[in-house]
């Protein structure tokens, strides 16, 4: 009996990746074929790299035939998983890091669970279970703070909104996607809440999470980031989602 296995792409959003992209494509070709029985396809979604980036990715996607590769002018990571996930008629869409971080014997773990009924699945650097090595201490305050204020604020049952390690459905991204405003770091936050939200299934998976000491994440700035776009669920409604009508006097 044959068993049919819906096919994945794994996105790799990058700016200015010339030194980290060829690590990364080499491990994660060396890992997916024994780590998964899906067919899968990694997508480098060049997000306005000025350095080699589009050489190297042009090169790989010529050269590789389980590697593809799309570029945009627009600088933003959410845009570049927009428009990746948007385009692809996989069956499984998912991102993870180029640095990763994220150790990726994780993934397959992310695909049974969307195999088992969930909608969407995460990475989670706070469920039991999980290791973080080496987590700076400004980081590992900010993310948890973020991450208590997104509870009080909204009452969400998930453990990590900022991990970059995330798997979709194809049938849900196609009805969350739309909805999302963000293209730049909330994207992943604003992805969770509206899912959930909205009803869709999300799983969290414990991973193992090691801190990038070359990350180019500016911490306070992307924090104060995500803090507007959460003020702006809070009081603006979240998209798809009809907001409770006040009783009248």
């Amino acid at each position: 009996m044959t068993t049919s296995y819906p096919s994945v792409d794994i996105v790799i959003p990058v700016l200015n990746e010339e030194v980290a992209l060829p690590g990364c494509i080499a491990r994660l070709r060396e890992f997916l074929p024994a780590a998964i029985p899906n067919p899968y396809r990694i997508v480098i979604a060049d997000n306005g790299s000025d350095d080699r980036t589009q050489e190297i990715g042009l090169r790989m996607a010529a050269e590789l035939p389980d590697v593809g590769y799309i570029r945009l002018e627009q600088r933003g990571r959410g845009r570049a998983l927009k428009r990746a996930w948007q385009e692809s008629s996989a069956g499984i869409l998912s991102y993870m890091d180029v640095d990763l971080s994220t150790d990726i014997k994780a993934f397959p773990l992310m695909v049974k669970a969307l195999e088992q009924g969930a909608h969407v699945a995460y990475g989670s650097r706070l469920a039991r279970g999980a290791r973080v090595y080496k987590r700076r201490l400004k980081r590992e305050v900010t993310s948890r703070g973020y991450n208590v204020l997104i509870k009080l604020l909204f009452w969400s049952r998930f453990s990590d909104a900022q991990c970059g390690f995330k798997a979709i459905t194809h049938p849900a991204a196609q009805a969350i996607l739309p909805h999302i405003k963000d293209n730049a770091w909330f994207f992943d936050t604003e992805l969770l809440l509206i899912a959930e939200k909205r009803g869709f299934k999300l799983a969290g998976v414990p991973v193992t999470w090691t801190d990038d000491p070359d990350t180019r994440v500016r911490i306070l700035r992307t924090a104060w980031e995500d803090v507007k776009g959460l003020l702006r669920l809070r009081f603006g409604g979240i998209p798809g989602v009809e907001r409770p009508h006040k009783p009248r006097a």
